[in-house]
């Protein structure tokens, strides 16, 4: 029987910057964001090209800043297929506000973004305490939070799981950790250790995926290692497409090949249902009206 698959780690990117018009974070725009954008209809049409059945669309902070404008019409347009995942200023004396505004425009997750193709290193101020209205806005609305930031930002990471045990944190594309020396793998000791916590969860992309074939690294002796010590139900994948060059189809191929000697009961936690569970909106039983209330009612 084929494999149900959700997709977590997509972005969009309008060809009407008119109506749409490009804000990246800190003034500069991602490389691929130019060279190679993908619409919401081209993304719908990689997705049924590639059998991925809903996605979460995750906002384009290297073009968008923080106007989530763009995913959330994607996600009015078509909720059938996707819910959104939006970034706001943290920091900002408004950020809950502007929280429950994208909230209500059909958005179910919360992203930061601290580190990337744009910016240098980690970005301080992960744990700033004039974020931590907006922390408790994401409690309140039972949000999903996802973070894109490097391993030297773990000690500003702990300090939230401190406070906010019970949000659920995934860390996009498993801090995109070097892991060319192998087993045991050194650099990702901190990483394993955040397993403790039980709100963390990982984002397995093709960033990640990458990584464990450089060197003396393998994709079943790291991810088997990330499965041991997280379990299925804590990892999800996503295809980070358009930014990963390639089609939806082959992200996704690779991803299933890189996995093949798992369990079918891991694939099945990776590829859908560990994403069901932190967005009810890509169950397939979902549909417009699903709340975040509906989170709590599933069982794991």
């Amino acid at each position: 029987m084929k494999r149900r698959v959700v997709d977590i780690h997509p972005h969009v990117i309008s060809t009407d910057t008119r109506a749409y018009p490009r804000d990246p974070l800190w003034g500069r725009p991602s490389a691929w964001s130019q060279e190679r954008p993908a619409s919401t209809e081209q993304l719908l049409q990689a997705m049924d090209e590639a059998g991925v059945a809903k996605a979460a669309i995750v906002q384009a902070s290297t073009c968008y800043g923080y106007d989530n404008s763009y995913a959330a019409d994607a996600v009015a347009a078509h909720p059938d297929r996707f819910t959104g995942v939006f970034s706001v200023d943290m920091l900002a004396p408004d950020a809950p506000a502007r929280m429950r505004h994208w909230v209500d425009r059909g958005l179910t997750g919360l992203r930061l973004f601290t580190a990337g193709s744009t910016v240098e290193g980690q970005v301080p101020g992960l744990d700033d305490p004039r974020s931590f209205g907006a922390w408790d806005c994401a409690a309140d609305l039972d949000l999903p939070v996802c973070v894109q930031m490097r391993i030297a930002g773990v000690p500003q990471l702990r300090v939230l799981l401190a406070r906010y045990p019970r949000v659920p944190i995934v860390l996009d594309h498993f801090f995109a950790l070097p892991l060319d020396e192998g087993p045991p793998y050194a650099s990702a000791q901190e990483l394993f250790r955040l397993a403790a916590h039980p709100n963390i969860h990982l984002k397995l992309t093709p960033v990640i995926l990458a990584k464990a074939y450089l060197g003396q690294a393998s994709p079943q002796s790291f991810f088997g290692r990330a499965l041991a010590e997280f379990g299925a139900s804590r990892i999800a994948w996503g295809s980070n497409f358009p930014a990963t060059a390639g089609s939806l189809k082959t992200l996704l191929d690779e991803a299933q090949q890189a996995l093949a000697w798992a369990g079918d009961d891991d694939l099945n936690w990776i590829f859908h249902r560990t994403a069901e569970r932190l967005y009810p909106a890509l169950r397939a039983d979902a549909g417009p009206a699903t709340t975040h209330d509906d989170r709590s009612k599933e069982s794991t």
